[in-house]
C-alpha cells in the first residue's frame, strides 16, 4: 500500500483514464456496508472512529463519485420458491445494432433475468436466470427467449449446487 494510505483503483476504458483514491476509512466503510448494509450509521461510525456526522460526509462522497451504487436487499430466491437456478446461453443469428437492442430490451423486461452479459466467444450473451422448477423454465425459454427476434440459439446449464454466491467486491 502507499505511503499515504491511500489505495488507487485504476480503471481505462478508451483513451481515458479513471484513477479514484480510496483511504483505509473509505475501503473499511465498503467492506462493512458489503457485509452488512443494515448497519447503523451509529454502528458503522464506532467501527471506523468517526463521528456519525463524519461518516455520512464520506458516504455521500463516495455515492457522488459512484463508488457507492445503491443500497439493496438481498432476498433469498429459494423462500420464494424459486427453487431452479440456470445460465442460458445465447447466441443472435444477425449482429445489427437494432436486433442487438431489440435483444436487450426484451431481456431487461423479463423478471426471471437476473443478470446479462454482452460477451466474446462463442455465446453472444450469457443470462444468470431464477424459476420454480423446469416446467417454468421450458415455458419461459419457449416463451420468452426464444420468441425474441433475433435469437437463433439457447444453451442452458442448470445450477446443481451453489459453491459461491457472493455480491461482496475484493477491497
Amino acid at each position: 500500500m502507499p505511503k499515504n494510505n491511500t489505495i488507487k483503483v485504476k480503471s481505462t476504458f478508451g483513451n481515458s483514464e479513471r484513477i479514484k483514491q480510496l483511504d483505509e476509512i473509505d475501503v473499511q466503510l465498503l467492506q462493512f456496508l458489503q457485509e452488512n448494509g443494515r448497519m447503523t450509521s451509529a454502528e458503522l461510525a464506532r467501527r471506523v472512529n468517526l463521528s456519525t456526522a463524519g461518516l455520512q460526509k464520506r458516504l455521500k462522497k463516495l455515492e457522488a463519485k459512484g463508488v457507492i451504487d445503491r443500497y439493496v436487499t438481498l432476498v433469498n430466491r429459494e423462500a420464494l420458491g424459486l427453487d431452479l437456478l440456470c445460465f442460458a446461453q445465447v447466441t443472435l443469428a444477425h449482429h445489427q445494432p437494432e436486433c442487438i437492442g431489440q435483444f436487450c430490451d426484451r431481456v431487461k423486461g423479463l423478471p426471471e433475468v437476473l443478470e446479462c452479459h454482452h460477451l466474446t466467444g462463442e455465446f453472444d450473451y450469457l443470462l444468470k436466470v431464477v424459476v420454480a422448477n423446469p416446467q417454468h423454465l421450458e415455458k419461459f425459454l419457449s416463451e420468452a427467449i426464444a420468441q425474441i427476434p433475433g435469437v437463433d440459439r439457447i444453451c442452458t446449464n442448470i445450477v446443481l449446487n451453489e459453491v459461491k454466491a457472493s455480491t461482496s467486491l475484493p477491497l
